[in-house]
């Protein structure tokens, strides 16, 4: 009904010019046209929304029967940091603990952790991470605690008495507490001896130099702290596996940032463990709920959907936002509309962390074929019937005896595995070359050899010359191979996560983490959806993991800033999905969904030509619309309901609140006409000009208050047009209500509808005023001094050269009157 309403509404607004303001009107019909184009880009996708739920008790029982071995699969976990100084020791602390405390079989579970700084600092705090472990794993485990990360299950304003009834537990968690005080003291004062770096550098306790001194320019680094033989908790019982990583960095080769540093860990992982999943965290990302990974298992080993799942991606939750969310920090209405609306096509589109994901996939492979339904052949039919046809019952192909029969049944269980347009060998899966073409004898030998290499060779281009590693990938369900020696295992994993390793390779480019974006988590999850993997949303009761926001109006909006320059990355590359992968796997709709995650910032430059539009119209006199006929008026009340109803229709099916709906609103023109205005132009000059600017934000640190941040006000040039397109609107508010004082009660009619254009605006842009002002008056100056000084060269500019004035050449004539 919308649909067909824009189309009336454009028609007349096509059709019925306002003369008097023709580049106006043209200008503000064309921002209209490019805001529906956007609107079908945001809504088609969302026509077949999933609210899914999961049955724990069900995957126990079919997993976790008594007296079997544990058939669940087993889970890597990555946390990713960069530099421990920015990204507090404590916080990534927390979350390692979170995830080995997590409620699964311990043996199943290992977390790799990639310092990509070769931080010594971050070193020994997961070195005092992995003692405390042993006594805070347990507690966890023996009282049920929700959620598993000290930091905010001590600092929870709730009554943590409820539900617990063991006589011990008010005595051992007053001392657990005592006890993580104590680690925070130690990890506090590795903090401060960080601050200064000795001139001969950083020296470990057994004497030796740290290896990661210069941190553009040491050996890969891996350390096991948990996991290995005697690291038991307090109570004997064994741990989940703990490993820090730090890649080979040199000069001279491209590190691809967190893209390289993923699949530095995909790689390491499965030389060492080889799970067939793995957990993506950020470091500031703890697991809330403690059965999340078993929340993902229920989708990944349904014997019906799970082979065909890319991964599993849960809503992010935020602690630390104020309660009316002034600038969307939440997110809501992407995590919970836009999100569970793409599950009912082909799945979430992958958000950066709290994924799971199937290795399989990573590693570029197709998903499994579908079993068709076997056409009718003769032997469904009467001897005679398939005699008049020609048939024959007898089968066409017999195993060749000798060699043939022998090779046929060597590699028998092995099918081809076709991925992306090529066929790859994997274990229990795919077949290496056509049997049948083997002649009898010993010819097929040579054949044989020469296959082999060439499969050899062809992994080797693809994944890179690790043996051991091409190995792990043939292993559909993961593990290692039988007879495998730890100390030959880690001199692998060394060597997997060597600089040029990934040189010549497919690595970034069909495997793995995909180069070439500052959000390459969208790019990622978009190639496995091409390639016609699905995935699925997963929205657990309690949230299944939570991290931290940037609450204050600087930080938010340069975060902005860099999701939206990583759009236009994708945009100005070959994997726009405006053309990559036609004639492949992904859905139309899935493919509108990923054109809306990379056209949305070009919706800046119509956005703050529109904002712009009424405080024009205030200063001239001018409208946008001419005088509205009776059939007009009801197609812009048409327009208004249908919004209202399709908005109210969202809200019913997502559950999310009209608070949350309207702040989003708001937040979309505060970062349409700031952040996603410079990540346009930023974009274009890197890519065309090959120009890389960045608009960076200075770190200071913030109040004592609980939202103390909120505001902290830094100054950025992301700053300057929203400030200027308040001014410019209130001026032309004034000018438009003295103009109508001075001309009487005729000119109050046209008035109304410039000024709730205006009026549209500035409520838009009220949490940027408001964040603006701040407390006690913190404004920088700067700011509001280039924000007028344009306002003020835009109004005189106009009054000089007003393109509406009649241009008149020779003398003015009048009709004489009386006066004459």
């Amino acid at each position: 009904m919308r649909l067909v309403i824009l189309a009336f509404f454009f028609r007349f607004r096509i059709l019925t010019p306002a003369y008097d303001a023709y580049p106006l009107w043209l200008i503000s019909v064309i921002c209209e046209i490019w805001f529906a184009l956007s609107w079908i880009l945001d809504q088609f996708p969302k026509w077949f929304p999933i609210t899914r739920e999961t049955y724990l008790d069900r995957l126990s029982l079919r997993f976790e029967r008594e007296g079997e071995p544990n058939q669940l699969a087993p889970v890597d976990v990555f946390v990713s940091t960069v530099d421990p100084l920015k990204e507090p020791p404590i916080i990534t602390a927390n979350t390692v603990l979170s995830i080995l405390s997590v409620d699964y079989p311990v043996e199943k579970v290992s977390c790799y952790v990639s310092d990509d700084g070769a931080s010594m600092l971050l070193f020994d705090s997961l070195a005092e991470t992995a003692e405390f472990a042993r006594r805070w794993v347990p507690f966890c485990k023996k009282y049920n605690i929700e959620p598993r990360t000290p930091e905010f299950y001590f600092s929870e304003k709730i009554d943590y008495l409820k539900d617990k009834v063991h006589p011990t537990f008010v005595k051992e968690r007053r001392a657990m507490k005592r006890e993580y005080e104590e680690f925070k003291v130690k990890i506090n004062s590795l903090v401060a001896k960080a601050q200064k770096k000795p001139e001969e550098g950083w020296v470990m306790q057994d004497g030796t130099p740290w290896p990661g001194n210069n941190t553009r320019d040491h050996p890969g680094m891996i350390q096991v702290y948990l996991g290995s033989a005697g690291a038991l908790d307090v109570d004997g019982k064994e741990l989940p596996r703990l490993v820090y990583i730090s890649r080979e960095k040199r000069p001279g080769y491209p590190h691809h940032k967190k893209a390289g540093a993923m699949n530095a860990l995909v790689r390491v992982s499965a030389v060492l463990t080889n799970a067939p999943f793995m957990l993506n965290l950020d470091c500031d990302h703890y697991i809330n709920n403690s059965k999340a990974v078993r929340e993902a298992m229920c989708f990944l080993m349904d014997p019906n959907l799970g082979k065909k799942l890319c991964y599993v991606q849960f809503p992010q939750r935020f602690d630390g936002i104020d309660r009316h969310d002034r600038y969307a920090n939440r997110n809501t209405v992407f995590f919970d509309i836009n999100m569970k609306g793409l599950d009912g096509i082909q799945g979430p589109v992958y958000v950066g962390t709290g994924t799971v994901f199937n290795r399989q996939a990573l590693y570029g492979y197709d998903p499994p074929v579908s079993q068709k339904r076997p056409k009718m052949h003769c032997d469904c039919w009467p001897s005679w019937f398939c005699f008049c046809c020609g048939g024959s019952r007898k089968s066409k192909s017999k195993n060749k005896s000798g060699t043939g029969g022998l090779l046929s049944r060597l590699y028998s269980k092995n099918k081809k595995k076709k991925m992306m347009g090529k066929d790859y060998v994997r274990k229990g899966s795919g077949s290496m070359f056509d049997l049948e073409e083997i002649e009898e004898g010993l010819e097929g030998y040579e054949e044989l050899e020469k296959s082999s290499l060439m499969s050899q060779k062809a992994f080797e281009k693809r994944f890179g010359q690790s043996p051991v590693f091409i190995a792990s990938t043939l292993m559909e369900n993961g593990g290692l191979p039988e007879g495998t020696n730890s100390q030959a295992l880690v001199k692998e994993a060394i060597h997997v996560i060597s600089c040029g390793y990934d040189e010549k390779t497919e690595w970034g480019k069909e495997i793995g983490w995909i180069y070439g974006s500052v959000t390459e988590d969208i790019l990622t999850g978009f190639k496995m959806h091409c390639r016609g993997w699905k995935s699925v949303y997963c929205m657990p009761k309690r949230a299944a993991f939570k991290g931290s926001a940037p609450i204050n109006l600087s930080d938010r909006l340069h975060q902005v800033l860099r999701w939206a320059l990583g759009s236009v990355e994708i945009f100005m590359s070959r994997h726009c999905p405006l053309w990559y992968a036609y004639g492949g796997k992904l859905k139309y709709l899935e493919r509108l969904a990923y054109t809306n995650t990379i056209v949305y910032p070009f919706t800046s430059i119509p956005l703050l030509a529109y904002c712009t539009i009424p405080a024009v119209c205030l200063l001239t006199g001018k409208f946008i619309i001419p005088t509205l006929t009776n059939l007009a008026s009801v197609w812009f009340l048409a327009l208004f309901i249908s919004i209202i109803l399709t908005s109210v229709l969202e809200l019913r099916w997502s559950g999310v609140t009209i608070e949350d709906l309207w702040r989003n609103e708001q937040f979309w023109v505060i970062g349409g006409v700031s952040a996603h205005l410079f990540a346009v132009f930023q974009g274009l000059l890197k890519v065309l000009g090959g120009v890389d600017t960045n608009f960076t934000v200075t770190s200071k640190a913030a109040d004592d208050t609980e939202f103390g941040e909120l505001y902290l006000f830094k100054w950025t040039t992301l700053l300057i047009p929203p400030t200027t397109l308040i001014i410019l609107n209130i001026v032309g508010v004034v000018a438009g209500v003295s103009d109508a004082i001075n001309s009487g009660s005729g000119s109050w009619g046209p008035l109304f509808g410039k000024l709730f254009f205006a009026f549209w605006v500035i409520v838009h842009l009220y949490p940027f005023l408001k964040g603006l002002m701040g407390k006690q008056n913190r404004t920088p100056t700067i700011v509001v001094l280039w924000s007028i000084l344009l306002a003020s060269i835009f109004s005189l500019i106009w009054v000089r050269i007003d393109p509406f004035l009649p241009k008149q050449t020779g003398p003015v004539l009048k009709q004489c009157g009386v006066d004459c």
